[in-house]
Formats: C-alpha cells, sequence, structure tokens
C-alpha cells in the first residue's frame, strides 16, 4: 500500500508553561494571601432578546472533490489497522438528492413553478397569485417557529467519567425531568441566601515577561492555581495556602480532567526559563495529586519527528487510567498509576502523527496526515489502553485542525475552509458515532451568531460550549437588548440536538446587560455565569437542561471597587469554577504591572466569592 508522504516541518509549540519534578518540603509562595472587603446587595436586570437563527443542520463529512482513484486509508498509528471510514452514500445519478434543512430553521422561499402540469406553461399573472399564497403560508409558518421559541433559565455539578471529574468540559448525558425528560436532576442548590462576599484575593507574581499561568482545579477542600514554576493550593473558604509544590520549569500544559480522587496530569519545562530564550521546551509529562501537593511520577519520551531527542508537547489530557499528550512531534500515552509509556511516537509516524488529544470519558486522536499542501484531519476514537482505533472518521476537506468538544458522546469542532475568520476557530460542529464512526449531524455555527471559542491549534482548548443531554449548548454572540440602547446588550444559551442538528426551541437568557457563560454540566443541568454590566456584580446561576429555566444561586456585590475586580477578567483569559456556593475566577496569563499603574488597577491572579460568609 502506498505511503502517504511525510508531514509537514516540526513548528515549535506555542508559547507555555511548564512544570518540573519536586523538591523538598513546601514552601509558601510570595503572593497569595487574602483581603476581605465589605459588600452591599446589588440590583437585578433581565431583559428579552430576539430569538438567534438556527444554524444548517444537514450532513457533513465527505471531501469536497471527489477522489480520481480508490482513496488508501491512511495508517493508523501503533500499528493496528486503520478502520474502514464512513462515507455518506450519494444518490444514483439522475435522482435529486435531499434538500438541506433551510439555515436557521425559519422556512425559505420556495420558487414558484413556471410549468403547470401536462407541461403547459403558466401566465405571468397567475404565477404572481401563487407566489403570494406561498409567501403568506411562509410567514405564518416562520411566526409560529418564533411563537414557540422562548427561553428561560436553571443548576451544577462536576461531569463524571471514566476519568472521574472533568471541570469545565461538560462531557455528561442524561438527566432527568424538565423538558423531554433532560435536566432538572443537578447537586447545586439555591441557598437562602444568595447575596456574595468576597472571601480572598489572590496576589499576582511577578514576572518579567508575560506568562501562561493556564490551569485550576477545584477541589473538596481547595481551589489549586499554577503560578510561576509552581503550583499552589488554598483554602476554599480563607484562601490561606494548604501546600505548594515547586518546579523545576514553568506549566506548559494542563488536562481539564482529574481522576475521582483529585489526580492531575500536567506538562511542564525540564529547566526554568533564563534570557534570552525564554521559552524552554515542553517535554515532561507528570502526574500531581491535588491533595497532598505532591508529584507522584514524571517522565519523558524520545521518537517520532523528535529522533533521539526529547519529544516536544502542547497538551496533556486523562481518560480512565490513561494519560495521553500530543504536539506536532507526535503523540504519547502513559499508564496513569506509575507514568510507565503505553504507546509514544514512532519514526513512521512521518506520515501521520497525533496532534493531540481529548479525554474525558473516551480517548479520542486529532491526526493530521499528508504533505504540507494538502494535509488532511482524521478523527479516531482510540483503546484508551493500547491505542487501538475502534473508528474513524475523516474530516472534510479545507479542515486544518479540529477540537474534540466531548470525546463521549463525540462532538467535533472545526474551521472549515477557513469560513470563521473572527478567531472563534468554529465554522462547524460535526456529531460523530464513537463506536462507528459516522456522522451523525452537522451543525452549521455562523460565528456572527454564536461565541463558542476553540484554540485552532489546540485538540481540547473550547469555551462556551457543553455536550449533556445528548444535546451541544452554545452561548451566542452578544446583540441589542430589549430596550435597544446602548449598553444593554445581552445573549443567550441554545441547544441543539446531536442526533439531528436541529436546534431545540427552549434558550437560556441573559437578560439586558449581561452575558451568558456556560460553564459546565451538573448532571442534566449547566452552571452559567451572566458577566455583569459596569454598575451591577456578577450572577452564578443554574440552568435546567430541558426546559432552560434559570435559577439563581449567587450574586456578587455591586460595590464599586468589587465589581472593578470582577470585570478586569477578560472573558476569554479567565477561568471559571463554582461549587457549593463558592465561585472563583482566576487569569491565564500574567504580564509585567505597567508604568503608572494606580492603586485602583491592581489587578489580582484569582478573587473568590462565597455565600457562606
Amino acid at each position: 500500500m502506498t505511503q502517504p508522504p511525510p508531514p509537514p516541518p516540526n513548528q515549535p509549540p506555542e508559547p507555555q508553561g511548564g512544570f518540573g519534578a519536586p523538591t523538598p518540603p513546601p514552601q509558601p509562595p510570595g503572593y497569595g494571601y487574602p483581603q476581605q472587603p465589605p459588600q452591599q446587595q446589588p440590583e437585578p436586570g433581565y431583559g428579552y432578546p430576539a430569538p438567534p437563527q438556527q444554524p444548517d443542520a444537514a450532513g457533513y463529512g465527505y471531501p469536497q472533490q471527489p477522489p480520481t482513484a480508490p482513496q488508501q486509508p491512511a495508517p493508523s498509528p501503533y500499528g493496528y489497522p486503520t478502520p474502514q471510514q464512513h462515507q455518506p452514500v450519494q444518490p444514483p445519478y439522475g435522482y435529486q438528492a435531499p434538500p438541506q434543512q433551510p439555515y436557521g430553521g425559519y422556512p425559505q422561499t420556495a420558487p414558484v413553478p413556471a410549468v403547470a402540469p401536462g407541461g403547459k406553461k403558466l401566465s405571468a399573472q397567475l404565477q404572481i397569485v401563487i407566489a403570494a399564497v406561498v409567501a403568506v403560508v411562509l410567514i405564518v409558518g416562520a411566526g409560529i417557529w418564533y411563537a414557540n421559541s422562548g427561553g428561560g433559565g436553571g443548576k451544577d455539578d462536576e461531569a463524571k467519567g471514566s476519568a472521574g471529574t472533568s471541570q469545565g468540559t461538560g462531557e455528561q448525558t442524561g438527566g432527568s425531568g424538565g423538558s423531554n425528560g433532560l435536566g432538572g436532576d443537578g447537586k447545586e442548590k439555591a441557598p437562602a441566601n444568595v447575596q456574595s462576599k468576597e472571601a480572598f484575593r489572590v496576589e499576582l507574581p511577578k514576572v518579567p515577561d508575560t506568562t501562561d499561568v493556564s490551569g485550576s482545579w477545584l477541589t473538596d477542600k481547595a481551589i489549586v492555581k499554577t503560578g510561576v514554576n509552581s503550583i499552589v493550593a488554598y483554602d476554599l473558604d480563607k484562601g490561606t495556602v494548604l501546600w505548594t509544590l515547586p518546579l523545576t520549569g514553568q506549566v506548559c500544559g494542563a488536562s481539564r480532567h482529574m481522576t475521582a480522587d483529585h489526580k492531575v496530569p500536567v506538562l511542564f519545562e525540564a529547566t526554568k526559563r533564563v534570557a534570552p530564550r525564554y521559552y524552554q521546551n515542553c517535554t515532561e509529562v507528570g502526574m500531581v495529586d491535588l491533595t497532598t501537593g505532591k508529584l507522584l511520577w514524571s517522565t519523558s519520551v524520545t521518537g517520532g519527528s523528535a529522533g533521539d531527542q526529547k519529544a516536544r508537547f502542547s497538551e496533556v489530557t486523562l481518560s480512565g487510567q490513561t494519560v495521553a499528550a500530543g504536539g506536532t512531534d507526535g503523540g504519547a500515552a502513559f499508564d496513569a498509576a506509575n507514568g510507565n509509556p503505553r504507546w509514544k511516537p514512532q519514526p513512521n509516524d512521518q506520515d501521520c502523527y497525533d496532534l493531540g488529544y481529548g479525554g474525558g470519558a473516551g480517548l479520542v486522536a486529532v491526526r493530521k496526515c499528508g504533505p504540507f499542501d494538502s494535509q488532511y484531519v482524521l478523527i479516531q476514537n482510540l483503546n484508551p489502553t493500547t491505542g487501538a482505533p475502534l473508528s474513524q472518521y475523516k474530516m472534510p476537506t479545507g479542515v486544518k485542525y479540529a477540537s474534540i468538544v466531548s470525546s463521549k458522546p463525540l462532538v467535533v469542532a472545526a474551521n472549515v475552509g477557513d469560513a470563521a475568520d473572527d478567531g472563534s476557530g468554529i465554522s462547524d460542529f460535526f456529531s460523530l458515532d464513537e463506536k462507528t464512526g459516522k456522522l451523525k449531524a452537522k451543525i452549521t455555527a455562523d460565528p456572527d451568531q454564536y461565541a463558542g471559542r476553540c484554540r485552532s491549534t489546540k485538540v481540547e482548548a473550547c469555551s462556551q460550549i457543553l455536550v449533556g443531554n445528548g444535546r451541544l449548548y452554545v452561548s451566542t454572540e452578544e446583540h441589542e437588548g430589549s430596550t435597544g440602547e446602548f449598553g444593554d446588550e445581552t445573549n443567550e444559551i441554545v441547544a441543539f440536538d446531536l442526533a439531528t442538528g436541529r436546534m431545540a426551541p427552549e434558550k437560556a437568557d441573559a437578560g439586558d446587560k449581561y452575558t451568558l457563560l456556560p460553564l459546565r454540566m451538573d448532571g442534566g443541568d449547566l452552571i452559567a455565569y451572566k458577566v455583569p454590566p459596569y454598575d451591577k456584580g456578577g450572577r452564578l446561576v443554574s440552568v435546567n437542561g430541558g426546559t432552560m429555566k434559570e435559577t439563581l444561586l449567587m450574586e456578587n456585590s455591586p460595590e464599586k471597587s468589587s465589581r472593578e475586580r470582577e470585570r478586569s477578567f477578560s472573558v476569554n483569559g479567565s477561568e471559571y469554577h463554582y461549587g457549593d456556593g463558592r465561585f472563583f475566577v482566576s487569569r491565564t496569563y500574567v504580564s509585567k504591572p505597567r508604568e503608572g499603574a494606580t492603586a485602583a488597577d491592581r489587578e489580582y491572579l484569582v478573587v473568590s466569592y462565597n455565600v457562606k460568609g
């Protein structure tokens, strides 16, 4: 069998942080002790926005240009045969292909026939009459759709899969009650008093330049955050340091999944950064116990395009008892218990290589194949223990990268043909059958309408998107609020059926001046954050996954200094965690303080809010 040409030249990984082997006893960091300011109660604000349009749900999944010769399957990793890729069946020649669903769910104007039955051409007057009747029917149909597309609001907890807990991904199915038996079973309940207080603030670490500090986790005892050459755990209520894990280098990759007993894999640099070469290679893989603050094991591998050098990785994930790391040098996997390699990049990976993996309930590889000027992307559902591909789907022509939104059910996001030019990295979602590799539904996500984001060169770095209840939940872009005045912009969370691609009639409304962000699944419900306007505090709500009705869990203070601190965290540069009446927001990047900055400009690494105080 002819092998595909070699992959493109190796490219350096994106600047990331790092993590290193443990050193003796933990030391308190030079930042991170709490302060406790007063609070006041905010005023509510809510509105009713216009309904979003429904994206196209037509099928997709085969190359745009039909091959002139039988296509050879791409080599699968680790010596396993490649499963047969599903290709949609084309209708016989002369038969009309089934029509696609109209964009947005609205009826589209139907063409008026110019020829009557029997072959006689219709008169111009009769065509006008028919067109008028058709237009009336379509207007009525659109009005019925609009009248039934009203929204509401809902609940929370961490999604459990074979890997344990997933934070911020929402990979979860099930739920009971609510609309069509969905939602209503979340663990997070509204407290007697929803007014929160600022519990503590963590000082920014001192850095010589902009530094990536991505990575944070919420356990039953601590909020754990990456720092500079360290990982630090803070008490949930007081913010006091529980432990500090010094590192040999900067964290450069952190899994959003952790085991049920709070162990999490990370990537780190083997040495500390020194000028003028500020960024080091991200080569070390390790497992951290978030309860004790110990580095349980760390290792590295050689092979793939790195040859006899250490392979470089850009992201890491967890599925069951397997830790998987990927990058332009290829992919590797390790036993979560001891770090023993399960597989690593091979010399024959010059034809195809694992760019990265999506973890959680399953393990899915995003695999790049072919020469630089004609690369294609494969989605492979893997056996987490052996790496054997269980199913495969070839992404359409024009896809350079792909992101795993959920591994089970399998949902992939991609920017097909660079159609999304807004930096979101998403033009379409693909709902796949992880057992067969067949396409179930394609959901077109107009970047002007939907606010979900994926980092194009990252496999598992999507935000404002959740999967649960057999649905895809996505936040919409901001739009004019109910008053039409400047500053009352709002948005919604809408849902799509993963089996059909159709938009559900229910939606959750942020209300005037607020922006609604889905954070994670809580059983069959969603936990969402309402980013506040300039004069109010933020809100945490539980959203019923079926009815999309909201339940207020927390409202932060509108007091000026408090709300300004809350608003200093940008939506695309922050990590959010909510659990049991506590809310934490932290930064993913820190920079050197700007010259002339005043006390009012002061920023923090972490700010915590609590309704229990």
